[in-house]
Parts: C-alpha cells; structure tokens; sequence
C-alpha cells in the first residue's frame, strides 16, 4: 500500500513486494522498411516525426578514407546472413534504415546503406574479417538509446545489429553468475532472473529497449549503481570481436581469475571502438525479498544533501537507490506524459529512496526509524511510501519518465556530468542565470543519481540554436573541469563529447586510448568518429 507521510505521522508499512518496473515507453523514431521476413528491434516503433539534420551536415567534420559498400559486399554479406538480415536502404542518403541511422533523441543521423544483423559470433567474425580487408567502416549498434551519438552511424558505415544475439545462455544456481548473448533485452533478462530469484545490477530507464552488450559497451551507470556497483565489478567474463574478424574469448566465470591482465575490460566502456562484444558473464545478486520505495518533499537542496548523508547511515545496507529532482522537473512530466507527483504539496526538490532487503520486519523497521528522524528534524517535509508493486511502479515513473517528457518539450541539450555533491546543483541554477529571459531555451531542468553525483542537466528550447550551444559549451565542461568532476558521468563520450574529452582526461590519458585504438584497430574502422581519435585518423 502507499501511506502518505508528513512530519507529524510516520507510515505503516503493511503491505510489501517486489515490482518489476515497467518496459520504457516505446521509442520515436522515424519510420522505416524492412526486407520481407525482417522484423523491428525490440521498443521501436514506426513513427512520422521530423528527421533531423544528418550529422555530416550540422557538425563540422570529413568523412574517413572508408570504402564504400559495392554491390558484390552485398552478395559477401549473403552469403554470410540469411537474405532477411542484410537490410538494404531505399536511397543513398539510407531512406527506410532511419531506425538505425537516427539516434533515440532525434539529433544526429547517418547515411548507412547496409544493416547486417548476425545470429552468431561466427557470423559476425567473417563480417568484420571482410570489412578489415576491404577498410570499411562499421557501426555496431544494440537497443539504440544512447544518448551521445555512439550507436548510430556518422557518415555511411555499415552498421551491425546484435538483435539477432538474443539468448541467455546459463544461469548457475549456486553461484548467480549469467552467460547471456549481447543483444539480450535488460529487461526481458531482468524478469527471467526473478524467476529464478535473481535480478541484473543493473537497471535503466530505457531497459525495455536496450541491450546488455550495449549497458556494458558504454559501462551504463543507472538506477542501481549505488547498491551494486558498476559494471567494471559485476561483469566477470566477456568474448568479443576485433576489427580484424578475431574473436577473443575471456568469458571465465571465476569470481577470482589472477591470470594475467583483465582483458574484458578493455571492452567494459569502449563503445564499440576496440571490440564488438558478442558475449558476457555477469554476476547477479538474489532477488530482494522486501521492497520500499518513499517519495520525499524538500525544501532546499542543502537539506536534500543533509538527507542522502542521514539515508547512507541509517538504512546502511538496505539502501538500494537515492534519486533527486527538482520541481522542474515535475513541471514538465506531467504537462508531456500526464504523470504527476504522488504529494499533493509542491516542494523545490523531490527525492526518491529505494530500500531493497531479505527480511521485511527489519527493512520497515530501519525505514520507520529514519523517516520519522528526518520529519522530526526539519529535513522531509512531506511524503509518501510504498510497498506494493504497482504502487512502487506508480512512484518510479516520475523519476523514470522525465526524459521522455523532456523530448517532447523540444530540442534536448542533454548534460550528463559528474560533480562533488555539494556542488551538483549549483550548475543547474547558473545554468538558469545564463539564459534567463532567453526565449531560445524554454527550461532549465536538474535530476539524477544522488549516490553517485551524477547530475543529468537538460536545457530544452523550441528548436536546436548553434548560438544556445555556444553559450553551453565550452562553459558547462569548463566548469566541469574546475571542480574535477567528468564531463561524462555515465552515458559515455560517443560521438558528441570526443573532441572536449580533455577537460576530463589528461593529455597523456588522451594519448594512450588513442595509442590502444591504433594497436587493436590500425585502420580505424570500429565506430569511427567517437570515443578517441587517432592522430591522423577520422
């Protein structure tokens, strides 16, 4: 049940279970067609929205020495796939592939002719082996909801689907460890583990489309970091393959593996530029069997800071996820998706825990206790709790769905940064300041992952103005950079952060990924453009 809170009254947890969250809202994209027997990636769907600018045109960059695809690749290509999964454009410019050309939010777009989607590593191996032989660039692609530009090509490269690469392949009893195929849903994965009383560690809101080779392609961060950890950590075996066609195969499952070099992580956060993950061993942690999910009011961010500090030392290990967001954000979700904030009071600021234990009793107890500490105390000024799955659905929605309402509320300036806590939201109103009386931007919005200090900055306006980015950036990465925080907290570098990757690396950092890309892929043909680059590359 959901008991609301004030400071007064503190909720009787009664009811309580386990929610398996529900899929995210099926991506916009622009339609497209498919060869006869084909079918559309898992949460795509057909859509008549506008087509942005392709990414040649509205970025300042050339095209790599690349061969172009010929009619005789084609046919290579096969007889490597079945006829059904080598996808053919309509046009040059990649008419009807605009699913896999057009990133999830709608701002860059490639011109690729030609979607391969391999069944098998085998398959996958030729492919590249050919593409190396013939200098032609590829893009490898999973769910396609990055939002940095990584997963969609820039130019004409070929792109390679692992939708196809859809199996989990074992899941050990005793252990909890999973052997699963790269193209496995995040979702449909999660909801097999419960079954077996297990779950993933790790969990985004975009998790009904995207793809686990994907998550650990670009070390997804997300909703669970906090309690389990990152991906460098719980993934324990990896097989991938390399720009020439050779397949590297590190998929142990030993917890303890002291053999030398950890070669899956040269993989773990490379976005496709080293390797193409075909494969993954991951440790799962059990099922939770008691769940609770509060939606707090405050009234200053010092106070939200004050409260995450009370959470990490009275609920301990129970706490499983620390989510904030302003007001701002409430705003627009319920104008674009009709969802609303279950208090009835407004407040500057929301925070959003999630405790996650194996005995009931205990966890509404720990939770009574500091609930009624922070009330007392000034910290929580209204809120309320839930146990009961679809009501702990209900409450995750706000958090989850503010990207898709901020896509609605026009172009997207997306931030994803990382900053000491104290000065997280500092940025959000300087931000403000900047453009305050700007009838170019519409709004200025603040959320993201407490625990980590990640903070996802959104400005948003009637449409895409150079003159708004200008403004944004270099001084957003400036600022960044002067706290010694990360320009990229979790989504990655992809192709729209690789060339300010400096304010968060240094330039012998900066020179040595290069350095590795050159030693694995001399030819630059692994998702050009993004990440690094190569000195005389693309």
């Amino acid at each position: 049940m959901a008991s609301v809170v004030r400071r007064s009254v503190v909720p009787s947890l009664v009811a309580r279970g386990i929610a398996r969250r529900g899929a995210a809202p099926a991506l916009s994209v622009a339609a497209r067609r498919l060869l006869p027997g084909s079918s559309a990636p898992s949460g795509l769907r057909a859509s008549s929205s506008t087509l942005p600018p392709f990414t040649s045109e509205r970025y300042p960059i050339k095209r790599g020495d690349f061969a172009e695809v010929t009619t005789a690749d084609i046919e290579f290509f096969k007889s490597v796939l079945p006829a059904a999964d080598v996808l053919l454009a309509d046009d040059a410019e990649g008419g009807g592939l605009e699913a896999f050309n057009v990133d999830w939010l709608g701002t860059v777009r490639g011109r690729a002719s030609v979607v391969l989607r391999p069944s098998t590593t085998e398959q996958l191996s030729k492919i590249m082996a050919h593409c190396h032989k013939r200098k032609m660039a590829v893009c490898p692609q999973g769910g396609n909801t990055g939002l940095v530009g990584g997963s969609v090509p820039v130019f004409d490269e070929v792109v390679i689907s692992t939708n196809k690469m859809n199996k989990v392949l074992d899941v050990d009893e005793y252990t909890g460890i999973m052997t699963c195929e790269a193209g496995c849903v995040l979702e449909q994965v999660d909801h097999h583990l419960a079954e077996l009383g297990l779950r993933m560690p790790l969990d985004l809101g975009a998790k009904g489309s995207c793809q686990i080779g994907g998550n650990v392609a670009t070390n997804a961060g997300g909703l669970r970091l906090l309690r389990y950890g990152s991906l460098h950590g719980t993934v324990l075996g990896a097989e991938f393959v390399l720009a020439d066609g050779t397949i590297v195969d590190t998929m142990s499952k030993m917890r303890k593996d002291n053999t030398g070099s950890y070669l899956r992580q040269l993989v773990i956060g490379s976005e496709g530029t080293l390797g193409i993950i075909t494969k993954l061993a991951i440790a799962c942690p059990p099922l939770p069997k008691a769940e609770n999910v509060a939606f707090l009011a405050c009234s200053s961010f010092e106070n939200v800071l004050k409260l995450f500090k009370e959470a990490k030392g009275q609920l301990g290990e129970i706490l499983s996820a620390y989510e904030f967001l302003d007001s701002e954000c409430v705003t627009v979700l319920n104008k674009w998706t009709g969802v609303s904030s279950p208090l009835e009071s407004q407040a500057p600021f929301y925070v959003l825990i999630e405790t996650a234990g194996s005995n009931a009793g205990h966890d509404e107890e720990k939770l009574h206790a500091f609930l009624e500490h922070t009330m007392e105390s000034g910290l929580v000024d209204d809120g309320t709790v839930a146990s009961e799955p679809s009501k702990i659905k209900a409450i995750w929605e706000v958090r989850e769905r503010i990207t898709e309402a901020l896509k609605h509320d026009g172009y997207v300036y997306k931030y994803d940064i990382s900053l000491p806590l104290p000065k997280l939201y500092d940025l959000v109103n300087d931000t403000r300041k900047l453009f305050e009386g700007d009838d170019r931007v519409t709004r200025v919005v603040g959320f993201g992952h407490m625990g980590d200090g990640n903070l996802h900055l959104n400005i948003t306006g009637p449409k895409f103005d150079p003159e708004v980015m200008s403004a944004l950036e270099p001084w957003l990465w400036e600022r960044t950079r002067d706290v010694r925080g990360s320009i990229s907290a979790e989504h990655g570098i992809g192709f729209k952060k690789r060339d300010v990757l400096g304010f968060s690396k240094t330039p012998e950092a900066v020179s040595l990924m290069a350095t590795l890309k050159k030693t694995l892929d001399p030819d630059g043909i692994l998702n050009p453009y993004k990440m690094v680059q190569v000195p005389g590359g693309p």
